[in-house]
């Protein structure tokens, strides 16, 4: 499966929950549920994927995780903001940079049109 299909089909279901749910909720909620939905849509999911942090070649566990890793190639980063700053930018590159993946979805559910709340962040 190419990888616009598989981000057409994640946005699809965080679309499908954000009508289901709307904005207001715990991000643990919208994993929980988004999840649901990849799995149901024939997708593979990682949830909370170790991201080591690759220091002088060495790899480091210092506690980062992917929210969802699907097909082993997209990085998911869910949020619940009332905007995107800086860092939630920088975070989801930083990512997808250790964890060696090209291509990332930064999510806001905190938004009245899901559309509004989506980036696409390409290496």
């Amino acid at each position: 499966m190419e990888i616009n299909d598989i981000t057409q089909r994640i946005i699809g279901c965080a679309i499908e929950v954000h009508k289901a749910l709307g904005p207001g909720l715990l991000e643990s909620a919208y994993e929980e549920c988004l999840s649901f939905e990849l799995i149901k849509a024939g997708l593979s999911i990682n949830r909370q994927q170790p991201t080591p942090v690759v220091y002088k070649d060495v790899r480091l566990d210092c506690g980062y995780r992917i929210d969802i890793l699907v097909e082993n190639s997209i990085v998911l980063e869910l949020k619940v903001v009332d905007e995107f700053n800086p860092v939630h930018e920088a975070q989801i590159l930083t990512y997808m940079k250790f964890s060696n993946k090209s291509v990332g979805l930064l999510i806001n559910f905190n938004v009245t049109v899901l559309k509004n709340g989506i980036r696409r962040f390409r290496l």
